[in-house]
């Protein structure tokens, strides 16, 4: 290790100053010093053990000493350092008109202090704080430049940290800030905005001001779990307004340490996400629908179905399926035009729906024909609605024209898969067209002939 007391452009022969800025105060008890060798190892132990980073370099740059504080801070070793200059350190994102500041300061004798962007041997950043002095001998010539720094790099990321919030405060974002307690402390405009709450009615309260009753105790402790392992949690949450209303947001929520890692605050961040929320069920909705009727489309039913089946297999409940057909509709394309065709098609569409409990399910199979799910109602119910809705139909006269339907009817059995069931529906539906149309066949039970009928003689 080179001793800087002994380096040849060192701290050797400086005693004087070294005893003017050590010298004791007037009336302070006085001792026998020690000799100049002792005194310089004790300089050196004393500077070596100092919990600032230091320093020595000649009038060139070049590192002649640099005390373990500054070997840890910079991540490197004292052989790393010893004749580099400390361009070794430089990041490359400080300005270079500061180092033109700091070199023209110290090169003529004046003290320079600032903070640098610096990269440790590892390749991370680091921010330090620097004094760096010029020395001069007894005849007032410089000899060496002596840098003391500390390294900032958490104060200057809290610094940014906080002046990032300030900028987010003053946003459109909506912002909440509480203490680790999750007492709020302050919220801005936007917050306002958003919930409806004035300053005073929140500061001192706790978000569960604002729960909704939408989310269980596990939704809340996957978002503390994440806030707790990682500092931060993001998602979508529904919130409670101060007038009632529930609504939909999307929140960022970051844990923000103090000095010794532990929670000083929580800053919520969040905007409203309802005009989403209603564009995605929008998008969704036309997905699922046919764009002419409003009745779900087939491939949404042959996911409805497939749903509605393992409840019912799950839950032991019964399930029925109509597939409905328009009678003669070709004829009446042919005759009338598609645009009345198209008319008749929503009226029956229209008419169906409504006849329809909200458990049930409406779509258009394809063309002239409709299929009606019906959760938890037994084969016999389901023929005693089939028909009513076929008397209904058969009442009305559609855009001046008589319209019937004819429907089949199958129920779930045990272990039955979609196609099946589609399957025999389908035969029953192609029965009741044979047997004259405006009919209702049910689907015959296993070893059984199946069922038909017209209007009043169904069972």
């Amino acid at each position: 290790m080179c001793n800087p007391c002994h380096s040849p452009d060192g701290l050797a022969g400086r005693d004087a100053a070294i005893e003017e800025a050590l010298s004791l105060p007037a009336g302070a008890v006085t001792f026998e010093p020690a000799s100049p060798e002792v005194f310089c190892r004790q300089l050196h132990v004393a500077v070596e053990q100092s919990p600032v980073a230091i320093a020595i370099t000649d009038l060139d740059g070049r590192i002649l000493y640099a005390n373990r504080c500054y070997q840890e801070i910079s991540g490197y070793s004292l052989s790393d350092l010893l004749g580099r200059t400390p361009a070794l350190v430089q990041s490359g994102e400080t300005p270079a008109e500061i180092y033109r500041e700091l070199w023209g300061a110290i090169t003529n004798g004046c003290v320079w202090e600032g903070v640098l962007k610096n990269r440790r041997g590892n390749g991370e950043i680091y921010w330090a704080k620097q004094v760096i002095t010029p020395v001069r001998n007894a005849a007032g010539e410089l000899v060496n430049f002596v840098a003391v720094q500390e390294d900032v790099t958490k104060q200057r990321r809290q610094q940014n940290e906080l002046r990032l919030l300030a900028m987010v405060f003053e946003t459109g974002q909506a912002t909440l800030i509480t203490d680790a307690e999750m007492r709020i402390e302050k919220v801005n405009q936007a917050f306002v905005d958003i919930t409806g709450y004035q300053a005073e009615e929140v500061v001192g309260q706790t978000p569960r001001l604002f729960k909704s009753g939408r989310h269980d105790k596990a939704f809340y402790d996957r978002l503390w779990e994440s806030l707790e392992t990682t500092g931060h949690w993001q998602g979508e949450i529904w919130n409670r307004n101060r007038f009632g209303e529930v609504y939909p947001l999307w929140q960022s929520i970051t844990a923000v340490l103090d000095d010794h890692g532990q929670v000083r605050n929580y800053v919520a961040v969040f905007h409203n996400i309802s005009e989403r929320k209603r564009m995605e069920q929008e998008l969704e909705r036309q997905a699922s629908r046919d764009h002419l009727t409003g009745a779900y489309n087939r491939r949404a039913f042959d996911t409805a179905l497939r749903q509605a089946m393992q409840e019912a297999e799950h839950d032991g409940q019964p399930l029925s399926l109509l597939l409905l057909d328009i009678d003669h509709f070709k004829a009446v394309n042919d005759r009338h035009g598609h645009d009345v065709g198209d008319r008749v098609l929503q009226s029956v569409a229209k008419r169906l729906s409504t006849s329809l409990r909200s458990s049930d399910l409406l779509a258009r199979w394809g063309g002239e024909e409709f299929a009606i799910l019906l959760p938890g109602t037994p084969l016999k119910g389901a023929a005693t609605f089939a028909d009513r809705l076929r008397a209904q139909v058969a009442e009305q006269r559609l855009h001046g024209i008589s319209i019937t339907v004819s429907i089949g009817i199958s129920a779930l059995r045990p272990g039955e898969g979609p196609e099946a069931l589609l399957r025999r529906v389908d035969t029953a539906l192609y029965r009741a067209k044979n047997a004259g149309r405006n009919s209702v066949v049910v689907d015959a039970e296993p070893g059984g002939n199946g069922e038909s009928a017209h209007g009043e003689e169904m069972p």
